[in-house]
């Protein structure tokens, strides 16, 4: 499996991927390199000292085999993220298999009642699996993000999220991975917050003020670093001192949108930036569609804030109740756009959160609740059922005697009068002469001392 360089731009067709190389006008594919130390035939591997190297490179854990790992860098820069045909080989095959019958120079070719050794899989879709395969430089990618601090997990790596598992045949062939922190643990505990990246002011806030409160209760904040609510988000978990993830559509080296490169540098050193792609891939429409699926999968639940109605947020949310995951929405003014498509998730069994405390409640351990929502407790509202049917009935406007009163109660006179001496001494009416009116104040301290004029 040594390959030599980067691919180029693949075949189209009804059997292709959408995006299969790299884009239109885009830098060739590199002449083919001779093996180096960290290639296939390397026995110290990728991660193992170069001469000339300096300081230690991160290395995952695992029991993964040198091989295993470079077969499945040349599978994430053949195969399109989330393609369930070539999910369906690498179960069939493993990836060591799948990468060299990809990269065998002379393939049998099919005989009769053959379909060779992908049947059922189109001949153009193959086609371009194996021009990128061929041309793949499985030891230069992993030392360009080894150069950066980071490191390419795959299945069987300790620091691999088993709930990436769940998509059975999209499952990621890998995860390029940037930052300190172990993935797992982080995955473990974990909210995806996703929206529209033309949000409002109140979609803005609204992410940045539940990402600072799931931080500030120890989630972990997982988004996918685009404008709008997904910065918002990752802004406000990086705000409280807390734990944040960014999935890219694109290589981690490469910070898209070029506006976040910063922020995306800060996630980075103070969280995890992750990707499906090799170093030096583009993001495309499709591959940003596809990437939500591994923010799905990864948390525990996802948080659509904003979206219209063809919004790819509402994408990612769909994936997370198909994976069992839960699905939650904030409701917005319903002569907002950008609410409608969270108006109609909600419409459809999503449930609807207010604040971190709310999304906790669902994702969080048994007897994590939220505080119950309850309006203000006024001093009427602790009144005995008789005083207060008394109550009702005093006028607020000029005073009236204690039989009328006792008549629009329903009660008798010495009743009345006495639920009126009650309701006096706590401040509720006042006696002007032979009649009772309500006060203007609930607090005459003076009139209930004397017990009234």
């Amino acid at each position: 499996m040594t390959g030599p360089a980067r691919h180029p731009s693949g075949p189209d067709g009804p059997d292709g991927p959408d995006e299969p190389g790299r884009a239109a006008g885009g830098p060739a594919p590199r002449a083919a390199r001779p093996a180096r130390p960290g290639a296939p035939d390397d026995p110290a591997g990728p991660s193992g000292p170069r001469p000339g190297a300096s300081g230690p490179r991160p290395v995952p854990h695992g029991s993964v085999s040198v091989d295993e790992r470079l077969a499945r860098v040349v599978l994430s820069r053949a195969v399109e993220p989330g393609d369930e045909h070539a999910g369906r080989w690498l179960r069939r095959y493993g990836a060591r298999g799948f990468a060299d019958r990809l990269l065998d120079p002379a393939p049998a070719a099919p005989r009769d009642g053959d379909d060779g050794p992908f049947p059922g899989t189109g001949p153009k879709r193959v086609a371009s699996w194996r021009l990128r395969a061929t041309t793949a430089d499985p030891a230069r990618d992993l030392e360009t993000v080894h150069d950066l601090g980071g490191r390419f997990l795959v299945p069987g790596d300790t620091e691999w999220p088993s709930q990436l598992d769940d998509l059975a045949d999209t499952r990621p062939l890998g995860l390029w991975v940037r930052g300190p922190a172990d993935l797992r643990a982080w995955a473990l505990r974990s909210v995806a917050l996703v929206g529209a990246r033309a949000c409002t002011p109140y979609g803005a806030h609204t992410a940045a003020d539940l990402a600072t409160g799931l931080a500030r209760r120890g989630w972990v904040v997982v988004s996918g670093a685009a404008y709008g609510i997904d910065g918002a988000a990752h802004r406000g978990a990086l705000a409280a001192g807390g734990a944040t993830v960014a999935v890219l559509a694109c290589g981690v080296d490469t910070p898209y949108p070029r506006g976040h490169d910063q922020l995306i540098r800060r996630i980075s050193e103070q969280g995890l930036v992750v990707g499906e792609l090799p170093p030096d891939s583009h993001p495309t429409p499709s591959r940003f569609i596809l990437r939500n699926r591994v923010i799905a999968a990864l948390t525990r639940g996802t948080v659509v804030i904003e979206a219209q109605h063809r919004s790819g947020s509402l994408v990612t949310a769909r994936a997370a109740t198909r994976l069992g995951r839960h699905t939650m929405g904030v409701p917005g003014p319903v002569t907002s756009g950008l609410s409608a498509g969270v108006h109609e998730l909600l419409r459809g069994g999503a449930a609807l959160v207010t604040d971190a405390d709310e999304i906790v409640e669902l994702v969080g351990d048994m007897g994590q609740l939220a505080p119950p929502r309850r309006g203000p407790v006024l001093p009427r509202d602790l009144l005995a059922p008789a005083a207060a049917h008394v109550l009702e009935a005093v006028p607020a406007r000029g005073p009236a005697p204690t039989t009328a009163i006792a008549r629009r109660a329903g009660t008798t006179p010495d009743d009345t009068l006495a639920r009126l001496y009650e309701l006096h001494s706590l401040g509720f009416v006042e006696r002007l002469g032979e009649g009772w009116r309500l006060t203007n104040t609930t607090t005459p301290a003076s009139n209930a001392r004397r017990g009234g004029p």
